[in-house]
């Protein structure tokens, strides 16, 4: 009897330990270091880039990272940005050297099955396709019949590339891999591949940005869907939520017309939603373990998500990608970006 009770006290003790540990979550961890570990490219123009002239991160994703931290610990600032590439971005966030990635990421369901990540809601839309140098002569994918095309290590480009050739029964085709978008923009530059194949919006930033954009012909073919998002270590629900509510806090104020000009003027409108919505004598937050205000903070510090698109993304940038017609809208707009219903 007393062996029974023993082994019982044992498994009683062992389930606590697990409990214990199962309620461990990185929010937490968060709040106690005081600053955000977020995962990011830094060759990314528009997403994630390190701008050499103001040594400043700036892009999307990077905007993405410091509404995080706004949520979580109301400074924006507070917030390390970690260099991940294509290959390393996983293994980052399963081996804790992050608390969360955003860089320009398809949403796969292989990679949340086999990869234990958790994927946010996707914050932009894009597809795979190809840029060759103007002089080529390249009109469309089609003339690219036995070419060498180059991508990075890692993405699922390849594999997109890798299809189309079989689909289109090309035998001489073949695929050079590089570890980040520099060096792959370098490889077509130097003729090491005929064609470059990544996201879009990525072929657009790096001939925006160089210094003879005319000089790149993005080919009109899409290759494949790629949507974009976030993502965590799987299985800790307290952070994957919250961080699922400050994107989804970025596209409801941006489709209720708050914005950092207006914010401390929404903060005193006597509609009920946005109270509650900007935390104003109570608020969501508890909901997410997150202060009450933290939409507020998020916008204080970083806009809606429509002033995060237009900074990095919009027409006063030199990779303008115009939103009108895409699903990078807003819902109301016959895009695709939309947040639930918070009430």
């Amino acid at each position: 009897m007393k062996l029974i009770k023993l082994l019982t006290a044992g498994v009683f003790a062992g389930l606590a330990v697990t409990a214990g540990h199962a309620s461990a979550s990185v929010l937490d961890t968060v709040k106690q270091r005081g600053t955000l570990n977020c995962g990011t490219d830094n060759t990314a123009p528009g997403f994630g880039y390190l701008n050499t002239t103001t040594g400043q991160m700036e892009g999307l994703d990077v905007d993405f990272c410091r509404a995080v931290a706004a949520a979580v610990l109301g400074d924006a600032s507070k917030v390390k940005f970690v260099t991940v590439t294509d290959k390393s971005r996983f293994d980052a966030v399963l081996t804790n050297q992050v608390d969360v990635v955003f860089a320009h990421t398809t949403i796969k369901p292989a990679r949340e099955s086999s990869i234990a990540i958790d994927f946010l809601p996707v914050n932009f839309y894009d597809g795979t396709g190809v840029m060759v140098k103007t002089e080529s002569g390249v009109k469309e994918f089609a003339d690219l019949d036995g070419a060498t095309f180059c991508t990075t290590q890692g993405s699922v480009t390849e594999t997109v590339l890798t299809s189309a050739f079989k689909a289109r029964g090309w035998e001489g085709s073949k695929v050079l891999t590089y570890e980040n978008l520099e060096k792959l923009f370098a490889a077509l530059n130097s003729g090491r591949c005929n064609a470059m194949s990544t996201d879009k919006s990525a072929l657009a930033a790096w001939a925006g940005n160089s210094p003879k954009p005319a000089d790149y012909l993005i080919l009109p073919d899409t290759l494949d869907k790629s949507p974009f998002g976030g993502f965590v270590a799987a299985n800790d629900s307290k952070w994957r939520n919250a961080l699922r509510w400050v994107t989804y806090g970025l596209f409801q104020a941006e489709e209720s017309g708050i914005t950092q000009a207006n914010l401390e003027e929404k903060q005193k409108s006597e509609d009920p939603f946005v109270q509650k919505f900007l935390g104003v004598g109570g608020g969501y937050g508890k909901d997410f373990g997150l202060p009450d205000d933290f939409v507020a903070q998020v916008i204080k510090a970083t806009g809606n998500y429509g002033e995060i698109y237009a900074r990095n993304l919009g027409p006063d940038t030199r990779m303008f990608l115009d939103r009108k017609g895409t699903p990078n809208a807003l819902w109301t707009e016959g895009g695709a970006i939309y947040s639930p219903l918070w009430n």
